[in-house]
């Protein structure tokens, strides 16, 4: 199969979206759509999925589009049901039995009804069994999308317009088309329905064509990328991550090519004024200007939207070593959530994670000071300063600038030693550049409010930030843009976030909130997640990839000594901590137990010659109890040598599997 766009041109309605453009798409391969809204990501699926065509173009030569293999093309469409009557099992699965009942209907015929011939039995037992699997695999699907079971027999006007969008996605993934079209399927899924359509994607047979604000999504899934670059697209292999990298790279080379052609402009510019006057230079200043004139010269580079810190941000106080300690700190509103104990070093980043409901946000408002402890405490030294956000943060902006202050007579009132051209400087890198610098605080968008009062925060230069979901309502660009900044922030981060891309840039470890525990992961989101892919069906394995909050501090130590005995003046890595950390619960455990029973023998063989020696004197034997005590606290104590032993083995070989 081969779906083939050769020098194409399209418009949607009057409005010119790609030209002279080449796309494909080859069998099995899943590609991702990027560039800014309204670039055309959603026209040129809806080409793809035969609802427009090109443009009729003399300068094109051949038919624009070549389709090879008759493909089945199927698109997630944002209005997917005509018919809401109608249960979610009976929409999902009514063309997949159409399809297949050899009677071509969905049940047996009634009584006086003409029916066509009955199949062989064989016939009949392949049918029954197709659809069999196809009501078990929408039944995966659906309980993995986080429905009940008893669901499916809903109408689909009783579920909610996001709910559709994924009874939709469901019975596009069963069709199982050549093509598969999907524009932003990510839309209203959580963490585990996230990580379920990763997977249905990644082991697809046919091609995918995604549009997505997911990144991690997108490198989870795609082998491709094509970015929408004016009206253009350009191709880009691997994920959005190695997309960014490759894009960067030619900007670049784009940028270097373009200063070196500028130079040499200049300088052929400055021999034609110095020669063209003089007669004798005359045929000399001709060629250089020739030459100038025939210069294929280079566009200026376009400035991408986002923007990208280069310097660092440091706080005006950084702290001490441990900025934050929690002792038994345990919070909520009317009942109590998780009781926590924590210690976080300055300088950590660290990403909040957990299902909804399990306290996240309610954790940092405590942290905050917005939420009294329930019992238990925690230390903030007293020069640090400590900078909040939510969404209600950025809501409260438009009440406090009022009506007719703009972002720039904003900004430069909470930084009033600021000149207005710095300010501007300042305000540019948070993407309110120009005549954006000027729109009114009250009509900024819910993301661009979220976007001026993050800049305001980090203006301050507080020692730490908790953030609660500082970047919902913003488009790629402005996340880019923070994830730029709090990278190139210096203090204590810890914050709350949906976008699992954002997380994986941010965060440098995790703190997981569930079943009532918190826990404790070392390294950053990706590691994470591959762990525990890595230890998904091992049963029992799960809890060695992540440490009760208490003990992190024993990890954060490990980290700045030096490994060995060669005094190396270098932090170890991450894994390297890790295995440190378990290899030493691992190792200590072991030693009790020896040293337990090391003790144990001792006394054994303490008893038994001092038994010996009664004996031979004639002397009152020794009480027997008490060897008996002894042997049976050896015989329970050598089956927790083996469990332990092999417990050290296991992160030996974690460390080291080659050996």
């Amino acid at each position: 199969m081969r779906y083939q766009i050769s020098d194409g041109t399209v418009r949607a309605g009057s409005t010119l979206v790609l030209e002279h453009f080449d796309f494909q798409i080859r069998s099995g391969e899943k590609l991702a759509l990027t560039g800014p809204n309204g670039a055309g990501k959603t026209t040129l699926l809806r080409l793809i999925d035969g609802e427009l065509s090109l443009d009729r173009d003399d300068r094109r030569r051949g038919p624009g589009i070549i389709i090879e293999g008759n493909p089945l093309i199927r698109m997630l469409h944002q209005q997917p049901f005509a018919d809401l009557d109608q249960t979610a099992a009976q929409a999902v699965l009514q063309e997949e039995r159409s399809a297949a009942d050899p009677y071509g209907q969905t049940g047996p015929a009634d009584k006086g009804e003409s029916m066509p011939a009955a199949p062989d039995r064989t016939g009949e037992e392949v049918w029954s069994r197709e659809q069999f699997e196809c009501e078990q695999a929408f039944l995966r699907a659906f309980t993995a999308m986080g429905f009940r079971r008893q669901d499916q027999d809903k109408r689909l006007c009783e579920f909610s317009g996001g709910e559709r969008t994924k009874i939709a996605l469901i019975q596009i993934l069963l069709q199982k088309a050549d093509i598969l079209l999907l524009d932003e399927p990510t839309n209203h899924l959580d963490f585990q329905a996230l990580e379920w359509l990763e997977e249905q994607i990644r082991s697809y047979p046919g091609a995918v064509v995604l549009v997505s604000h997911d990144r991690f999504f997108l490198d989870e899934t795609v082998q491709a990328v094509y970015a929408f670059e004016g009206k253009k697209l350009r191709r880009y292999s691997g994920g959005y991550s190695d997309y960014c990298r490759q894009r960067a790279a030619l900007m670049r080379k784009w940028i270097k090519q373009y200063q070196e052609q500028e130079q040499e402009a200049r300088r052929l510019e400055g021999l034609i004024r110095k020669f063209s006057g003089r007669p004798r230079k005359a045929v000399f200043a001709r060629s250089r200007k020739k030459i100038l004139e025939r210069m294929d010269r280079i566009g200026r580079p376009q400035q991408g939207p986002e923007y990208i810190f280069t310097g660092s941000i440091d706080p005006l106080t950084a702290g001490p070593k441990w900025v934050l300690s929690l002792d038994k700190l345990c919070f909520g509103y009317d009942r109590p959530l998780m009781e926590i104990s924590l210690r976080v070093r300055r300088g950590q980043k660290i990403g909040i994670l957990g299902a909804n409901g399990v306290g996240k946000s309610t954790l940092l408002k405590t942290l905050a000071g917005l939420l009294r402890p329930l019992s238990g405490s925690f230390l903030i030294p007293d020069k640090l300063e400590v900078g909040y956000f939510d969404q209600h943060s950025a809501r409260l902006l438009a009440q406090r600038a009022g009506d007719e202050q703009t972002v720039l007579s904003f900004y430069r009132s909470a930084f009033p030693n600021l000149s207005e051209k710095d300010a501007r400087t300042e305000l540019a890198h948070y993407l309110f550049r120009g005549a954006s610098a000027m729109e009114k605080v009250s009509a900024l968008s819910g993301g661009e409010s979220a976007r001026l009062a993050l800049a305001l925060l980090l203006g301050r230069r507080p020692g730490m930030l908790l953030l609660d979901e500082p970047t919902n309502h913003m488009d790629i660009p402005a996340r880019e843009t923070l994830e730029s900044a709090f990278g190139s922030y210096t203090g204590t981060i810890l914050f709350v976030s949906h976008d699992r891309y954002f997380i994986e840039q941010v965060a440098d470890c995790l703190l997981i909130l569930e079943d009532g525990k918190a826990l404790y992961y070392p390294f950053g989101y990706r590691h994470y997640i591959k762990r525990q892919r890595e230890l998904a069906g091992q049963k029992g394995k799960g809890a060695a990839a992540r440490i009760e909050a208490e003990n992190m501090a024993l990890v954060e130590g490990l980290r700045s000594v030096p490994k060995g005995s060669s005094l190396q003046s270098r932090q170890l890595s991450d894994d390297e901590a890790f295995y440190e950390w378990r290899l030493g619960l691992a190792q200590k455990k072991l030693d009790v137990i020896c040293s337990r029973i090391e003790e144990l023998q001792s006394r054994l063989q303490e008893m038994r010659d001092y038994s010996l020696l009664q004996f031979c004197t004639g002397e009152k034997a020794a009480d027997e109890p008490e060897l008996e005590q002894i042997q049976a606290a050896l015989t329970e104590i050598y089956p927790e040598f083996t469990r332990a032993a092999l417990q050290w083995y296991d992160v030996m070989q974690d460390a080291h599997p080659e050996d």
